[in-house]
């Protein structure tokens, strides 16, 4: 299928394949981006997601299918499609002996910025994104926090209209992931196409205004937040419990699968009404299993991924 795109899709892709040997890890993966979207690319370990944002930015070959970036061919414009994103790793770029504003005038001068151009971009991108307090330290001394903001606002310099962030609160703290959700959402609110990965639904919930949630290199389902849950037409009966023995045997007694622990103290148990509620409440019940509280409540995007997904896998 050949590549087709309007104006209003900044990033568009037609089946792409990418395989490793007898490992398949895109298969015919299609999506689209529009200017000032935040599109979530969720997915378990191992679903293809690095991999096809490694080829949506020329960082490897495209196998097969079709996909144009900031309007340019990804397989035979890859220069332009360079010059047209920023695109921030899952490791950070960032040389730890020189400060955050010697990191980004490296990445201007790499962008070709001219010279008299540089200086005022820098400083324009250090009060915008607020990094004054630290932007003549070493960034290695930075926290994580820090040191991301700065990784993130580097692949800002050449006021790209495309960025690719490959899970970029990974490791940080919950204080430094809200000041990063909040740089994210400003560039959106900027124009700029996000394209985010991340392992935290509650990033994609709270950043993303449409979700492809991909398995096995596919597109198994994709929409808004919203959108996606009501698909689920179901609650969720959620029993805490204070003993995780007790949530074990919780679980059995509602018989396993689709219910699921959340974690040692929580059982989620899909449940199409209120009567069915009583009747999971009254297995669980019936096994012996004291309950310290219960709710029903309606699906999270957690439970859209456990339900589309079947859960996470191990990286292959």
């Amino acid at each position: 299928m050949s590549l087709t795109h309007t104006e209003d899709q900044v990033v568009a892709a037609v089946n792409l394949r990418k395989t490793y040997g007898d490992v398949v890890a895109v298969d015919g993966l299609s999506l689209e981006v529009s200017p000032g979207e935040v599109v979530g690319l969720l997915g378990p370990n191992g679903a293809g997601k690095t991999t096809a944002i490694k080829m949506l930015t020329t960082l490897i070959q495209i196998e097969a299918g079709s996909a144009s970036v900031g309007y340019f061919d990804v397989a035979t414009e890859g220069e332009d499609v360079r010059r047209s994103i920023g695109l921030a790793g899952q490791s950070a770029a960032v040389d730890d002996r020189l400060t955050a504003r010697e990191n980004l005038d490296l990445f201007a001068r790499l962008y070709h910025l001219p010279r008299a151009e540089r200086k005022a971009r820098v400083d324009e991108l250090i009060a915008k994104f607020r990094l004054s307090d630290f932007a003549d330290r070493p960034t290695g001394t930075l926290s994580g926090g820090q040191r991301r903001r700065v990784d993130i606002v580097a692949a800002l310099i050449a006021d790209p209209p495309v960025v690719f962030l490959d899970e970029p609160t990974t490791g940080l703290d919950p204080r430094s992931r809200a000041e990063i959700w909040e740089e994210i959402r400003r560039l959106a609110d900027g124009g700029t196409a996000v394209v985010l990965t991340t392992q935290y639904l509650d990033e994609a919930d709270r950043l993303a205004d449409r979700i492809i949630l991909i398995d096995k290199g596919r597109v198994v389902v994709e929409g808004s937040q919203s959108d996606l849950k009501s698909r689920l037409e179901r609650d969720v009966l959620q029993v805490r419990v204070s003993d995780p023995v007790d949530a074990r045997r919780a679980l059995a007694a509602v018989g396993g699968e689709p219910g699921r622990l959340v974690d040692d103290q929580t059982v989620h148990v899909p449940v199409d009404n209120a009567a069915g509620s009583l009747r999971a409440l009254d297995a669980i019940r019936g096994a012996g299993v004291e309950l310290d509280d219960f709710s029903l409540n309606k699906p999270t995007l957690d439970d859209v991924f456990m339900a589309f997904t079947g859960g996470a896998r191990e990286e292959s």
